[in-house]
């Protein structure tokens, strides 16, 4: 499909659609691109099969690449741009897996004044709490959904070959416009992560912590598994979807509220209304869920 794939960012994401390209023979060759710093990395990710070879000087890494997919930090997305800005071309596609999708359309509009029409926005929902390329999977995607975010001016054919090329490594594709993406997933994605980050910071800080975590049952561990991620990658991701987390964060202190005033008052009616209209939520959530793979 492609004749070389330049992948910036060799992590678990970046190194898991590598993998997965190369099971699949959609390049002839896949190329890593990092830092100086990323160094041990890139050397690991070529040991282990996922890249053919690493480069951290840009023009290198860029030679006769059709495709070029930036897998680095949300944070990091206008620096990239900026990097790649000289060498960008119309015969290559270009596209990003970052969980929020606004900041990286204003790093584009930022670095070129507007969005390349082969530069196509995406993000794939899957991830694992492990970071670094030696946490790669090859079927990371399988079954898991793929989220296009095009603009009026993205070209469709490009839109096309990403798709296509998602499809090949077995993800279900889906569109949406840049703000539906931010607000879905600041909902069902980013809160939970505050929220997972909240529980555990606040019992981590109690004296009995020990008892606490050691006697925990099986319910704390599936809530809380999320807490695990990547702190530097979600600090990132909050602050660029703030807009949309910071009215969520606010209507669920209400509910916490809501939740504390009817145990305080001893309403037993109204908990359990509130705890079956939830749990009544969630089996329509998981029927949708099933009736959609």
């Amino acid at each position: 499909m492609f004749k070389r794939v330049c992948v910036i960012g060799v992590g678990l994401i970046g190194g898991s659609f590598a993998k997965a390209a190369r099971i699949h023979h959609l390049a002839q060759s896949i190329v890593g691109f990092g830092r100086v710093d990323d160094l041990e990395n890139l050397q690991l990710a070529k040991q282990l099969g996922v890249i053919d070879e690493f480069y951290t000087d840009i023009t290198s890494a860029l030679e006769s690449t059709d495709c070029v997919v930036l897998a680095t930090p949300v944070a990091s997305t206008q620096r990239i741009l900026s990097l790649l800005k000289p060498f960008w071309t119309s015969d290559c596609v270009y596209f990003d897996v970052g969980s929020t999708k606004g900041n990286v359309m204003d790093a584009a509009m930022h670095v070129f004044g507007e969005v390349p029409d082969n530069f196509i926005l995406a993000h794939p929902i899957a991830g694992a709490e492990q970071s670094g390329v030696s946490a790669a999977l090859d079927d990371l995607f399988v079954g898991k959904r793929l989220i296009i975010t095009p603009l009026p001016n993205t070209s469709p054919t490009h839109v096309q070959n990403v798709a296509t090329c998602w499809e090949n490594i077995g993800a279900i594709v889906a569109f949406m416009d840049v703000k539906q993406h931010d607000s879905v997933l600041g909902a069902t994605s980013h809160l939970p992560h505050l929220l997972a980050f909240a529980l555990v910071n606040m019992l981590g800080h109690r004296d009995e912590k020990e008892d606490i975590f050691h006697y925990a049952a099986g319910g704390f561990r599936d809530f809380t598994r999320i807490a695990s991620s990547d702190p530097a990658m979600w600090q990132a991701i909050c602050f660029a979807n703030k807009n949309e987390l910071l009215p969520l964060l606010e209507a669920f202190k209400m509910q916490l509220t809501q939740m504390q005033e009817l145990l305080e008052s001893d309403n037993q009616a109204a908990l359990i209304d509130l705890f079956a209209y939830a749990n009544t939520a969630r089996q329509k959530f998981l029927q949708q869920t099933e009736l959609s793979t």
